[in-house]
């Protein structure tokens, strides 16, 4: 199974008395959405299933790519690393999966998909992690497929 993860692209900053979940993309942000949907278009194999947070920056991240996908309260901000992999269907998943979402949840489920002793791998705004899992000489083997990130594009 392949899962990808999306950070969504720079948001406003929040302060006090901001609602979270309304928080827009940058213009900064905007074209980072767009040059990492570019480079996803180009990757993404037919039938990849597109999950996103309910939150606006990551609506507004997945929009840029201009495929059909669903909200799925399981990615919003405050989420764990265990009801994100779960809404993905890890690792048993017959389909290539796109998550959208947040820091730190998307860091964690990739430090706990790898194995790493830290609590939460950094993923960059905007970036792109591909985790896919494998069979290996009888060993089930996860391994990153590519990191991009927008700036790099």
């Amino acid at each position: 199974m392949d899962l990808i993860f999306w950070r969504h692209a720079e948001a406003e900053e929040w302060v006090e008395g901001m609602d979270d979940m309304q928080r827009s993309l940058t213009p900064r942000g905007e074209k980072q959405a767009k040059r990492m949907a570019a480079w996803l278009d180009r990757q993404l194999p037919e039938g990849t299933r597109i999950v996103c947070s309910p939150a606006r920056r990551c609506e507004q991240t997945v929009l840029a790519l201009g495929r059909k996908y669903k909200l799925r309260s399981e990615l919003a901000p405050d989420t764990t690393p265990d009801a994100l992999l779960s809404a993905a269907g890890w690792p048993n998943g017959r389909s290539v999966v796109l998550m959208v979402g947040h820091q730190p949840s998307l860091g964690q489920a990739i430090s706990l998909l790898l194995g790493l002793q830290q609590d939460s791998c950094p993923v960059r705004k905007g970036a792109v992690w591909w985790i896919r899992t494998r069979e290996r000489d009888g060993d089930v083997q996860t391994v990153v497929v590519t990191v991009q990130a927008p700036e790099l594009l």
